[in-house]
Protein backbone atom coordinates (compact mmCIF):
# COMPACT_ATOMS: atom_id res chain seq x y z
CA UNK A 1 0.00 0.00 0.00
CA UNK A 2 1.44 3.86 -0.80
CA UNK A 3 -0.20 6.86 0.96
CA UNK A 4 -1.43 10.14 -0.55
CA UNK A 5 0.69 12.97 0.90
CA UNK A 6 -0.03 16.05 -0.78
CA UNK A 7 -2.00 16.95 -4.14
CA UNK A 8 -0.84 19.87 -5.89
CA UNK A 9 -2.44 21.93 -8.96
CA UNK A 10 -0.29 22.23 -12.01
CA UNK A 11 0.96 25.83 -13.07
CA UNK A 12 0.56 25.05 -16.84
CA UNK A 13 -2.86 23.31 -17.16
CA UNK A 14 -5.19 24.18 -14.27
CA UNK A 15 -6.97 21.34 -14.54
CA UNK A 16 -4.35 18.68 -13.83
CA UNK A 17 -2.89 17.91 -10.66
CA UNK A 18 -0.14 16.38 -9.26
CA UNK A 19 -0.24 13.65 -6.78
CA UNK A 20 2.37 12.54 -4.31
CA UNK A 21 2.40 9.36 -2.12
CA UNK A 22 4.57 7.47 0.47
CA UNK A 23 5.74 3.89 -0.37
CA UNK A 24 6.96 3.15 2.91
CA UNK A 25 10.41 2.33 1.69
CA UNK A 26 11.93 4.83 4.03
CA UNK A 27 12.20 7.97 0.73
CA UNK A 28 9.58 9.56 1.89
CA UNK A 29 6.94 11.57 0.20
CA UNK A 30 7.33 11.20 -4.00
CA UNK A 31 5.93 11.97 -7.16
CA UNK A 32 3.85 9.05 -8.48
CA UNK A 33 1.40 10.79 -10.89
CA UNK A 34 -0.74 13.07 -12.27
CA UNK A 35 -4.49 13.30 -13.24
CA UNK A 36 -7.27 15.57 -14.95
CA UNK A 37 -9.72 17.18 -12.19
CA UNK A 38 -12.46 14.56 -13.44
CA UNK A 39 -10.36 11.88 -12.40
CA UNK A 40 -9.73 13.49 -9.29
CA UNK A 41 -13.34 13.79 -8.82
CA UNK A 42 -14.39 10.63 -9.81
CA UNK A 43 -11.78 8.18 -7.18
CA UNK A 44 -12.23 10.93 -4.61
CA UNK A 45 -8.60 10.97 -4.11
CA UNK A 46 -7.15 13.58 -1.08
CA UNK A 47 -4.61 13.72 1.21
CA UNK A 48 -4.12 10.38 3.58
CA UNK A 49 -6.14 7.86 1.20
CA UNK A 50 -3.85 4.38 0.89
CA UNK A 51 -3.97 3.40 -2.79
CA UNK A 52 -3.04 -0.84 -4.08
CA UNK A 53 -1.67 -1.80 -7.21
CA UNK A 54 -5.26 -2.11 -8.94
CA UNK A 55 -6.44 1.06 -7.67
CA UNK A 56 -3.32 3.00 -8.98
CA UNK A 57 -3.87 1.07 -12.70
CA UNK A 58 -7.43 2.02 -12.84
CA UNK A 59 -6.82 5.36 -12.03
CA UNK A 60 -3.87 5.41 -14.66
CA UNK A 61 -6.47 3.63 -17.32
CA UNK A 62 -9.15 6.34 -16.84
CA UNK A 63 -6.80 9.04 -16.85
CA UNK A 64 -5.21 7.83 -20.30
CA UNK A 65 -9.03 7.69 -21.32
CA UNK A 66 -9.61 11.41 -20.29
CA UNK A 67 -6.31 12.76 -21.84
CA UNK A 68 -7.23 10.91 -25.19
CA UNK A 69 -10.79 12.58 -24.98
CA UNK A 70 -9.54 15.80 -24.33
CA UNK A 71 -7.71 15.49 -27.51
CA UNK A 72 -10.42 14.17 -29.93
CA UNK A 73 -12.59 17.42 -28.73
CA UNK A 74 -10.08 19.39 -29.51
CA UNK A 75 -9.86 17.81 -33.11
CA UNK A 76 -13.13 17.63 -33.50
CA UNK A 77 -13.19 21.70 -32.66
CA UNK A 78 -12.25 22.27 -35.64
CA UNK A 79 -14.67 20.67 -38.21
CA UNK A 80 -17.12 17.15 -38.29
CA UNK A 81 -15.27 14.36 -38.42
CA UNK A 82 -15.55 10.60 -39.06
CA UNK A 83 -15.12 7.65 -36.64
CA UNK A 84 -12.17 6.40 -38.46
CA UNK A 85 -10.85 10.00 -38.95
CA UNK A 86 -11.00 10.37 -34.91
CA UNK A 87 -9.80 6.51 -34.48
CA UNK A 88 -6.89 7.43 -36.75
CA UNK A 89 -5.79 10.83 -35.39
CA UNK A 90 -5.73 9.31 -31.71
CA UNK A 91 -3.62 6.30 -33.04
CA UNK A 92 -1.24 8.89 -34.38
CA UNK A 93 -1.08 9.99 -30.88
CA UNK A 94 0.12 6.56 -29.98
CA UNK A 95 -3.19 6.00 -27.96
CA UNK A 96 -4.10 2.51 -27.03
CA UNK A 97 -6.40 0.58 -28.80
CA UNK A 98 -8.78 0.30 -25.49
CA UNK A 99 -8.78 3.60 -24.98
CA UNK A 100 -9.11 4.53 -28.40
CA UNK A 101 -12.50 2.30 -28.24
CA UNK A 102 -13.51 3.73 -24.86
CA UNK A 103 -13.20 7.11 -26.62
CA UNK A 104 -15.23 6.30 -29.73
CA UNK A 105 -17.86 4.39 -27.91
CA UNK A 106 -18.79 8.04 -25.66
CA UNK A 107 -18.15 10.95 -28.45
CA UNK A 108 -21.07 8.29 -30.33
CA UNK A 109 -22.77 8.31 -27.37
CA UNK A 110 -22.50 11.72 -26.57
CA UNK A 111 -23.77 12.59 -30.08
CA UNK A 112 -20.41 14.47 -30.99
CA UNK A 113 -19.47 12.13 -33.81
CA UNK A 114 -22.49 10.34 -36.34
CA UNK A 115 -20.74 8.57 -39.84
CA UNK A 116 -24.45 9.51 -41.15
CA UNK A 117 -24.60 12.65 -40.49
CA UNK A 118 -21.26 13.89 -41.08
CA UNK A 119 -21.62 11.49 -44.54
CA UNK A 120 -24.24 14.04 -45.09
CA UNK A 121 -22.76 17.17 -44.33
CA UNK A 122 -19.62 16.70 -46.27
CA UNK A 123 -21.37 15.72 -49.94
CA UNK A 124 -23.43 18.98 -48.96
CA UNK A 125 -20.30 21.14 -48.56
CA UNK A 126 -17.95 19.44 -51.60
CA UNK A 127 -21.06 19.55 -53.92
CA UNK A 128 -21.32 23.46 -52.94
CA UNK A 129 -17.68 24.77 -52.77
CA UNK A 130 -15.47 22.46 -54.72
CA UNK A 131 -15.65 21.68 -58.81
CA UNK A 132 -15.69 17.54 -58.08
CA UNK A 133 -17.79 15.43 -59.30
CA UNK A 134 -19.81 12.55 -57.34
CA UNK A 135 -17.15 9.56 -57.85
CA UNK A 136 -14.16 12.16 -56.60
CA UNK A 137 -16.45 12.37 -53.21
CA UNK A 138 -17.33 8.97 -52.85
CA UNK A 139 -13.61 8.06 -52.62
CA UNK A 140 -12.94 10.48 -50.34
CA UNK A 141 -15.70 8.93 -47.95
CA UNK A 142 -14.38 5.52 -48.17
CA UNK A 143 -10.85 7.00 -46.99
CA UNK A 144 -12.71 8.49 -44.01
CA UNK A 145 -14.20 4.92 -43.16
CA UNK A 146 -18.27 5.67 -44.04
CA UNK A 147 -19.62 2.35 -45.62
CA UNK A 148 -21.05 1.69 -48.78
CA UNK A 149 -24.98 2.44 -47.53
CA UNK A 150 -23.96 5.33 -45.85
CA UNK A 151 -22.22 7.22 -48.82
CA UNK A 152 -24.77 6.08 -51.31
CA UNK A 153 -27.54 7.66 -49.75
CA UNK A 154 -25.44 10.57 -48.52
CA UNK A 155 -24.68 11.01 -52.42
CA UNK A 156 -28.45 12.45 -53.00
CA UNK A 157 -27.81 15.50 -51.48
CA UNK A 158 -25.56 15.77 -54.78
CA UNK A 159 -28.22 15.37 -57.82
CA UNK A 160 -27.54 14.99 -61.22
CA UNK A 161 -28.84 18.49 -62.03
CA UNK A 162 -26.34 20.10 -59.87
CA UNK A 163 -23.76 17.78 -61.57
CA UNK A 164 -24.55 19.22 -65.06
CA UNK A 165 -24.61 22.76 -64.30
CA UNK A 166 -20.94 22.37 -62.25
CA UNK A 167 -19.31 20.06 -65.20
CA UNK A 168 -20.64 22.41 -67.92
CA UNK A 169 -19.38 25.89 -66.01
CA UNK A 170 -16.29 24.11 -65.81
CA UNK A 171 -16.51 23.11 -69.67
CA UNK A 172 -17.14 26.94 -70.79
CA UNK A 173 -14.33 27.87 -68.85
CA UNK A 174 -12.25 25.60 -70.48
CA UNK A 175 -12.96 26.13 -73.86
CA UNK A 176 -12.45 29.85 -73.49
CA UNK A 177 -8.79 28.92 -72.52
CA UNK A 178 -8.21 26.51 -74.83
CA UNK A 179 -9.25 28.10 -78.11
CA UNK A 180 -5.60 27.76 -79.70
CA UNK A 181 -6.38 24.33 -80.06
CA UNK A 182 -8.92 22.10 -82.44
CA UNK A 183 -12.48 21.39 -81.09
CA UNK A 184 -11.97 17.27 -81.24
CA UNK A 185 -8.73 18.15 -79.01
CA UNK A 186 -10.60 20.63 -76.54
CA UNK A 187 -13.11 17.70 -76.29
CA UNK A 188 -10.74 14.64 -75.64
CA UNK A 189 -8.77 17.17 -73.08
CA UNK A 190 -12.13 18.43 -71.17
CA UNK A 191 -13.66 14.62 -71.24
CA UNK A 192 -10.40 13.46 -69.54
CA UNK A 193 -9.78 16.54 -66.75
CA UNK A 194 -14.09 16.19 -65.82
CA UNK A 195 -13.49 12.33 -65.73
CA UNK A 196 -10.69 13.27 -63.19
CA UNK A 197 -12.55 15.09 -61.25
CA UNK A 198 -15.11 12.45 -60.96
CA UNK A 199 -17.93 12.79 -62.95
CA UNK A 200 -19.83 10.31 -64.88
CA UNK A 201 -19.89 9.32 -69.01
CA UNK A 202 -23.45 10.66 -68.81
CA UNK A 203 -22.65 14.27 -66.88
CA UNK A 204 -19.07 14.53 -69.43
CA UNK A 205 -21.51 14.10 -72.70
CA UNK A 206 -24.05 16.12 -71.74
CA UNK A 207 -22.19 19.00 -70.26
CA UNK A 208 -19.03 19.34 -72.92
CA UNK A 209 -21.74 19.33 -75.89
CA UNK A 210 -23.58 21.89 -74.18
CA UNK A 211 -20.27 24.17 -73.43
CA UNK A 212 -19.40 23.62 -77.16
CA UNK A 213 -22.75 23.99 -79.28
CA UNK A 214 -21.49 28.06 -79.28
CA UNK A 215 -17.80 27.90 -79.84
CA UNK A 216 -17.39 25.17 -82.68
CA UNK A 217 -17.57 27.17 -85.72
CA UNK A 218 -15.44 30.41 -84.90
CA UNK A 219 -12.98 29.10 -82.75
CA UNK A 220 -12.52 26.01 -84.80
CA UNK A 221 -11.47 28.85 -86.84
CA UNK A 222 -9.42 30.54 -84.96
CA UNK A 223 -7.43 27.48 -83.53
CA UNK A 224 -6.42 26.06 -87.26
CA UNK A 225 -5.68 29.54 -87.89
CA UNK A 226 -3.11 29.32 -85.25
CA UNK A 227 -2.07 25.93 -85.64
CA UNK A 228 -1.65 26.66 -89.13
CA UNK A 229 0.97 29.72 -88.99
CA UNK A 230 3.01 27.40 -86.84
CA UNK A 231 2.58 24.52 -89.63
CA UNK A 232 3.28 27.19 -92.64
CA UNK A 233 6.63 28.06 -91.11
CA UNK A 234 7.21 24.54 -90.86
CA UNK A 235 6.76 23.54 -94.63
CA UNK A 236 6.94 26.86 -96.36
CA UNK A 237 10.13 25.08 -98.24
CA UNK A 238 7.80 22.58 -99.97
CA UNK A 239 5.25 23.97 -102.60
CA UNK A 240 2.20 22.44 -104.90
CA UNK A 241 1.16 19.17 -104.39
CA UNK A 242 3.88 18.28 -101.22
CA UNK A 243 2.88 21.59 -99.72
CA UNK A 244 -0.85 20.72 -99.55
CA UNK A 245 -0.64 17.06 -98.27
CA UNK A 246 2.09 18.27 -95.26
CA UNK A 247 -0.26 20.89 -93.93
CA UNK A 248 -3.04 18.57 -94.13
CA UNK A 249 -1.46 15.59 -92.02
CA UNK A 250 -0.11 18.25 -89.86
CA UNK A 251 -3.66 19.95 -89.04
CA UNK A 252 -4.99 16.56 -89.40
CA UNK A 253 -2.73 15.55 -86.42
CA UNK A 254 -4.14 18.36 -84.36
CA UNK A 255 -7.95 17.25 -84.36
CA UNK A 256 -9.39 19.36 -87.51
CA UNK A 257 -11.68 17.95 -89.45
CA UNK A 258 -10.54 17.73 -93.64
CA UNK A 259 -13.21 20.59 -94.40
CA UNK A 260 -12.24 22.86 -92.34
CA UNK A 261 -8.61 22.37 -93.35
CA UNK A 262 -9.85 22.40 -96.43
CA UNK A 263 -11.18 26.09 -95.94
CA UNK A 264 -8.17 27.27 -93.73
CA UNK A 265 -5.72 26.13 -97.38
CA UNK A 266 -8.35 27.97 -99.57
CA UNK A 267 -7.58 31.13 -97.28
CA UNK A 268 -4.26 30.82 -97.45
CA UNK A 269 -3.83 30.42 -101.02
CA UNK A 270 -5.62 33.28 -101.62
CA UNK A 271 -3.72 35.36 -99.21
Amino acid sequence: MAIITKITTQQKNQDRFNVFMDYGKGKGEEFAFSVDSDVLIKFQLKKGMELDDFSFMEIQYQDDIRKAYNKAIHYLSRRMRSKKEIRDYLFSKEIEEPVINEIIHKLSALKYINDEEFALAYVRTQANTTDKGPMIIKMELKEKGIDEGTLMLALEEYPLEQQIEKATKISVKFYEKNTKESLKIQKQKLENLLLRKGYSYEVIHIAVNEASINTEADEDMEAIRFQGEKALRKYSKFSGFEFQQKMKQALYRKGFPMELIETYLAEVEKS
